[in-house]
C-alpha cells in the first residue's frame, strides 16, 4: 500500500489557480487491489486541479493500454482506453459523508486528496463489457488453436442434443416441417 501514496495531492499549500499533475499507472498499482478486473496496464493519468477558495475542480484524462483476457479464446491482449472525467471537491465543517459521482465532500481540516480510488474506478469502468481480441483492430486475432478446440466441442454438444431429443418434441418438429 506504500505504492499508493504517490497518488495523493497535497492541495493545502497550493495557490489559487490551475495546477497539473501526472501519474503513471502500472502493474504495481493494480496489484494493490485484490479483486481488480484489470491486472496489468501501462497508463498515464493527467490531472488538472483548479483551486478556488471553497472548491477544487479536478479534470482527469487517462490514456494508455490495459491487459485484458479475451472472453472467447482466453488469451491476454492489450486494449487501449481513454477516459475523461471531472470531479468537484467541496469543503464543509460538518460531518458529511454523502459523496456522489461528481461531487466529493472533504472536511475543512483535510490537507490532501487521495486519487487512488477515483483512478481505479475510472479505469475499471472503461473496461469493455465483452473483451474480444479481434475487436481491437490492431491485427489481433483470437488464438486459432483455442478456436479449433471450441468448434470441436460445440459440434459435439450439438450432436448430443440432436441424439437426445424427447419423442414428444420430435413430433412437434414434424409440424414445423409441413
Amino acid at each position: 500500500m506504500k505504492h499508493l501514496k504517490q497518488y495523493r495531492i497535497p492541495f493545502s499549500g497550493l495557490n489559487a489557480g490551475k495546477h497539473n499533475f501526472e501519474f503513471e499507472i502500472n502493474k504495481e498499482f493494480f496489484d494493490c487491489f485484490e479483486h481488480s478486473i484489470v491486472k496489468s496496464g501501462d497508463l498515464m493519468a493527467n490531472v488538472e486541479l483548479q483551486k478556488q477558495e471553497n472548491l477544487l475542480i479536478l479534470n482527469f484524462t487517462i490514456a494508455g493500454d490495459i491487459q485484458l483476457t479475451c472472453d472467447v479464446c482466453l488469451s491476454e491482449f492489450p486494449s487501449p482506453i481513454a477516459v475523461k472525467e471531472r470531479v468537484l471537491v467541496k469543503f464543509t465543517a460538518e460531518d458529511w459523508t454523502d459523496n456522489t459521482e461528481e461531487v466529493l465532500v472533504l472536511s475543512k481540516s483535510d490537507h490532501e486528496l487521495d486519487l487512488t480510488e477515483l483512478l481505479y474506478e475510472y479505469i475499471n469502468l472503461a473496461v469493455p463489457l465483452f473483451a474480444k481480441c479481434s475487436d481491437q483492430g490492431e491485427d489481433n486475432t483470437c488464438d486459432p488453436v483455442m478456436l479449433a478446440h471450441l468448434s470441436v466441442e460445440q459440434s459435439k454438444e450439438d450432436q448430443a442434443k440432436k441424439e437426445n431429443i424427447d419423442p414428444r418434441w420430435a413430433a412437434l418438429r414434424n409440424i414445423k416441417n409441413n
